[in-house]
C-alpha cells in the first residue's frame, strides 16, 4: 500500500488533526502484531465488547488505561518458576508481555473488564450527550384566519 501524504490538507484545515492523525496511522502496519489475538463485537445498540485471549495471565498481571480516545491493554508476566520440579521442553503458550492499542470513537467509554477462560472481555458504552442527540421539532399548523399576504397586487 503507498503512503499518503496529507501535509497540504494540513494547511487549509482547523480541527482536523485528529482525523488526519488516525489516517496516517492507517497506513502504517503495526510491525506484524498480532499477540493477542482480540475481537470487537456490537453487544447492543450502543454497546460494544472487545474480547482478547490472554490465556495465562493473572488479574494482576494485565493493566487497561483509557486516556483520550485511546485504550490501551498491557500484560506482564512476571517471571515463570516451575513449582513442581518438572523441566520445560516445548513452550506453545505465549507468556510474552504485549501492549495492545485500540482508538475510540468520540463519547465512548469503559464500563468494566472481566478476565474469564482466558478470554479478557472488556466492555464499551457509547453515551451521546443530549444536546448532540437528533431531536424532533414540532411543526405548529397556522390556521386560515391568520394567514398573512405577502404580495399584493394594486389596482389603477
Amino acid at each position: 500500500m503507498r503512503h499518503v501524504d496529507f501535509s497540504p490538507l494540513y494547511r487549509s484545515t482547523v480541527g482536523f488533526d485528529r482525523l488526519f492523525t488516525m489516517l496516517d496511522t492507517l497506513g502504517q502496519p503495526e510491525g506484524g502484531q498480532s499477540y493477542p489475538p482480540y475481537n470487537i463485537e456490537k453487544t447492543g445498540e450502543d454497546a460494544y465488547r472487545i474480547s482478547m485471549a490472554v490465556a495465562g495471565f493473572a488479574e494482576d498481571e494485565i493493566s487497561i488505561e483509557a486516556h483520550r480516545n485511546v485504550l490501551t491493554v498491557k500484560g506482564d508476566r512476571s517471571a515463570e518458576t516451575e513449582s513442581d520440579g518438572s523441566e520445560l521442553l516445548y513452550r506453545g503458550i505465549a507468556s510474552r508481555a504485549f501492549e495492545r492499542r485500540f482508538q475510540l470513537a468520540d463519547h465512548v467509554d469503559v464500563v468494566g473488564a472481566a478476565l474469564r477462560n482466558g478470554l479478557l472481555h472488556i466492555d464499551l458504552k457509547r453515551n451521546i450527550p443530549e444536546e448532540l442527540k437528533p431531536r424532533k421539532i414540532a411543526i405548529t399548523p397556522v390556521s386560515g384566519d391568520k394567514a398573512r399576504q405577502i404580495e399584493a397586487k394594486t389596482v389603477n
